[in-house]
């Protein structure tokens, strides 16, 4: 398999967490520098046409994006542990955060850089205004994943879960819109250390 990556980005990150966690180790790793527009090359829009990352290409030549799906492909098709659940019940709640982390943190994260950072000024517009907004609900958002923590060791209950990689990874990115965690969220602050000791936070 091939992954098209990029080793600043919280969605590709999302995808090396989950091989990690999977184990699955026999895979290249190719980096695009989006600020080169390597993203917006006709070879890599053959590929995915949205010109988005990540991208994982089978041995087969199928090339799937969109990281929801990635991330489920590699946790149905590799080793008996899912990151998804074992049950109806489990499943649910999972995908139920995974959305909430998706939607409220990593969305307005990545809103909050493009339209306030003019990185992408030259493909797109940007709208200060929107962006700062996006900050606000980011940092409101932590509000709700501090209380689900209150009482779950995990962010959808006592298993780790694609919900906890989906809501790290933007959480580290958020350093690019210059949000932190700080004393006034201890839930997640425990919750960080815990996920900071896994193995694949490292990915």
């Amino acid at each position: 398999m091939k992954l098209y990556d990029n080793s600043h980005a919280p969605n590709p990150r999302r995808v090396r967490m989950v091989l990690a966690e999977k184990g699955i180790t026999d895979y290249e790793k190719i980096n695009l520098d989006l600020g080169a527009g390597d993203n917006l090359h006709p070879d890599f829009l053959a590929k995915n046409p949205a010109g988005k990352i990540p991208v994982l290409e089978l041995d087969d030549g199928l090339c799937l994006s969109e990281t929801g799906a990635i991330c489920r492909y590699l946790d149905e098709t590799f080793s008996e542990t899912s990151l998804y659940g074992a049950t109806p019940k489990q499943r649910a709640l999972i995908d139920m955060w995974d959305r909430r982390a998706e939607f409220n943190l990593v969305f307005n994260a990545a809103l909050g850089f493009q339209h306030t950072s003019g990185f992408f000024k030259d493909r797109m517009t940007p709208f200060p205004e929107w962006g700062l907004q996006s900050i606000t609900n980011y940092r409101n958002s932590l509000t709700l994943f501090e209380q689900q923590l209150q009482n779950n060791e995990w962010i959808a209950g006592p298993e780790f879960s694609i919900a906890d990689i989906t809501a790290v990874c933007a959480i580290d990115f958020s350093k690019v819109i210059k949000v932190r965690l700080d004393d006034s969220t201890p839930n997640l602050q425990r919750w960080y250390a815990a996920v900071r000791a896994r193995d694949s936070y490292k990915a």
